[in-house]
């Protein structure tokens, strides 16, 4: 079980799927009442942390990287186009107007159109620096990817966090029911003697909500199952896909190739094909991979799917 009150905000919407995020330091949140519960979880953001970095987590950090660099260039970009345009404002007295009709009319206005074009560049170059910051900012946030190696070790820990604070819920609305005739007083020392949290939590848990409610409400321990559920099912995803092996099969002027170390279905051509064949790649969810001069999707079951009716529009094509 876990500890109530140490680590982690919870609030009150109960996370209708129950999602998980990440705080900071690592810790799982399940939003369930304005509480604080510590997992059992350890760090998985990829990008962060002195754990030795696996192939894909090396790739988020390169990535992370990567953005963290464009934003600088942009950043720069910005500064140095914004000074610039400064520098050339300053020319003009302050008060200055355009000489209307006068010989340096046209001249004066095209002075300042340059003036201006300079600030437009210089924020749509911020606004650029801003979005690369944010994509940096988005990396390793997004959950465990299937294509980490350690994808099911750290869906087996994610699953053991969850299933320690279901208990801890469980628990703790059992302790509540036990003493619900002696009192609320009776109540918070019962929980604080479980050590299952501290009287200041145990006082926020009896105190009833909206709907008069004490404890943790069915809602937040229904999601938090279904979450568990949910993790349970993509491991056994996984170990279902690390048992594939590598298949290739060769066709007119093809190759579709299945990479379990990759995680990625691939299709490669001789050349490049007509745009009848990329318009059925793309909607069937291929898209094309420079590094790999593939046309990849990550290797699921609905790719696998998704490979067959490729095959057969190739085949049909080759017949026609």
């Amino acid at each position: 079980m876990v500890q109530i009150g140490t680590a982690t905000e919870l609030t009150e919407d109960g996370g209708k799927t129950g999602k998980p995020t990440s705080t900071p330091q690592g810790g799982l949140t399940i939003q369930l009442k304005n509480l604080r519960i510590r997992s059992a979880e350890k760090q998985f953001n990829p990008c962060f942390g002195d754990l030795i970095m696996n192939t894909y987590e090396a790739k988020q950090a390169a990535r992370k990287a990567r953005y963290e660099e464009r934003a600088g260039q942009a950043h720069a970009q910005s500064d140095a186009v914004a000074s610039q345009a400064s520098r050339i404002a300053d020319a003009i007295p302050m008060g200055q107007p355009i000489l209307v009709g006068h010989y340096s009319e046209g001249r004066d206005r095209r002075y300042r159109e340059r003036i201006s074009r300079g600030f437009e560049q210089s924020v749509e170059l911020q606004k650029k620096a801003e979005h690369y910051a944010n994509k940096a900012a988005a990396v390793g946030k997004g959950g465990i990817s299937s294509d980490d190696p350690a994808a099911i070790e750290k869906l087996q820990a994610k699953l053991a966090s969850l299933q320690a604070i279901q208990e801890t819920m469980k628990a703790i609305n059992a302790i509540l029911r036990r003493h619900a005739k002696a009192g609320a007083d009776a109540q918070v020392a019962a929980l604080v003697d479980s050590g299952l949290t501290y009287a200041e939590r145990a006082r926020e848990l009896v105190t009833p909500d909206y709907m008069n409610r004490i404890g943790f409400a069915p809602f937040q321990l229904q999601n938090n199952n279904a979450n568990i559920h949910r993790i349970m099912a993509r491991i056994k995803e996984l170990q279902r896909a690390a048992e594939r092996t590598e298949t290739e099969q060769a066709g007119d002027g093809y190759t579709y190739r299945e990479d379990p170390q990759e995680n990625r279905a691939m299709f490669l051509f001789d050349g490049k094909p007509a745009k009848e064949t990329r318009d059925v790649l793309k909607r069937c969810g291929f898209r094309w991979s420079p590094t790999r001069s593939a046309w990849v999707r990550q290797l699921t079951g609905n790719a696998q799917w998704a490979a067959k009716d490729v095959i057969r529009h190739l085949d049909a094509l080759n017949q026609a």
